[in-house]
């Protein structure tokens, strides 16, 4: 007798906290993960690869892929892709940040798509977050609905698609708490945009963070310079 094919779940994993935590909702839902990370010439490219891999370790994981794309660094335009612009550290800015790289999740949700339709996979799992974000505008719920019409007209009839954002209405606090009551290990993972050793502690993304754990109440595990 032929065993039940377990459901699959594509989770794009950055090696951050909030994508983290998606996975491991997919991995309670009892999705078998299929994890997926981009090396695009991030500042922080070896240490969210080395996060990466020590998650899928601690998820058990299968089946991953780890994709290079050299697109970014040719395209430059965000303070994370082209080192001749500085990461801000002076607070939230105005309107769309220069950490911003143009359309990075529409690439990944596209090629994430591929591989879910080679797969069998029926989710996609992406770790946005809309309202305590830094104000990326592929960061948008409208914009992910979007995208998820678009791949599901692209693909063969029979794919069918649904891409998750369990985090998009969550505050920052909010996923430290989720993370903590799934034992998410946040000690594997990294969200400074600047540095790999130790977190600088005042890029916007470490500020993110550093908040959402001082108003959970919970000490930050990772290390900082300050």
């Amino acid at each position: 007798m032929n065993s039940i094919q377990k459901k699959k779940a594509v989770c794009i994993m950055s090696g951050g906290m909030d994508s983290t935590l998606a996975a491991y909702m997919m991995k309670k839902e009892g999705y078998e993960i299929i994890a997926v990370h981009f090396n695009y010439d991030q500042r922080t490219e070896t240490k969210e690869l080395w996060c990466f891999n020590q998650l899928t370790q601690a998820l058990d994981v299968k089946e991953s892929y780890t994709l290079d794309l050299d697109f970014f660094k040719q395209l430059g335009a965000s303070a994370l892709t082209d080192k001749n612009i500085e990461v801000p550290t002076g607070g939230v800015e105005e309107g769309v940040p220069v950490t911003y790289v143009p359309f990075r999740n529409g690439i990944f949700l596209s090629m994430a798509a591929a591989i879910a339709e080679k797969e069998g996979a029926e989710i996609i799992t992406i770790g946005v977050v809309e309202e305590d974000s830094s104000g990326y505008p592929d960061c948008r719920e409208e914009y992910i609905t979007a995208m998820q019409r678009a791949i599901n007209l692209g693909t063969k009839d029979e794919t069918n698609i649904e891409i998750k954002m369990p985090l998009v209405h969550l505050q920052k606090s909010q996923i430290v708490a989720e993370a903590l009551k799934l034992n998410v290990p946040l000690e594997l993972t990294w969200s400074c945009y600047k540095n790999e050793e130790k977190a600088c502690g005042v890029c916007d993304s470490c500020r993110l963070r550093l908040n959402g754990f001082k108003v959970a109440g919970i000490e930050d595990p990772i290390d900082y310079i300050e």
